[in-house]
């Protein structure tokens, strides 16, 4: 599949995800927008707003989680399996916060997809400064 047919495809499958939300993935995934994808990889940006963030007005690192789990996944359809499993593990590091104004950027890329697990590792970066904010790894179960 050419690059940008799968582009496509990923603003689609998450377009139908923003629309089918009922509320939480509705609200908090509206303003993400898919920005590169293909080959086992996907990126994402946004601008942290209310939405996003915990009591303290930083981005929130529940939703930080979702992130990861969310775009793995997407990274994992674009892999020649093209599936996207189920979680086995998720595994997150906070290294820096974000608050309201800053961009943000999200990569997540398929490390290796084997008979029955696929391995993927995101990274979670301010656009501004290039700080990681967060890493995660996700684990999924496969068939």
């Amino acid at each position: 599949m050419c690059q940008k047919n799968t582009l496509q495809l990923l603003r689609n499958i998450w377009l139908q995800r923003v629309k089918s939300g009922q509320g939480f993935d509705q609200k908090i995934y509206q303003k993400v927008k898919i920005v590169a994808g293909g080959e086992g990889t996907c990126e994402v940006e946004f601008q942290v707003e209310d939405e996003h963030t915990n009591p303290a007005g930083l981005l929130h690192g529940g939703f930080s989680a979702c992130l990861v789990d969310s775009v793995s996944t997407l990274a994992l359809l674009t892999h020649p399996r093209q599936v996207p499993g189920v979680s086995v593990n998720l595994n997150m590091t906070y290294l820096n916060a974000a608050k309201i104004g800053d961009h943000i950027l999200v990569k997540a890329a398929t490390d290796k997809v084997g008979k029955n697990l696929a391995f993927l590792n995101v990274q979670i970066i301010n656009k501004q400064s290039g700080a990681i904010l967060a890493q995660g790894s996700h684990t999924k179960y496969i068939v």
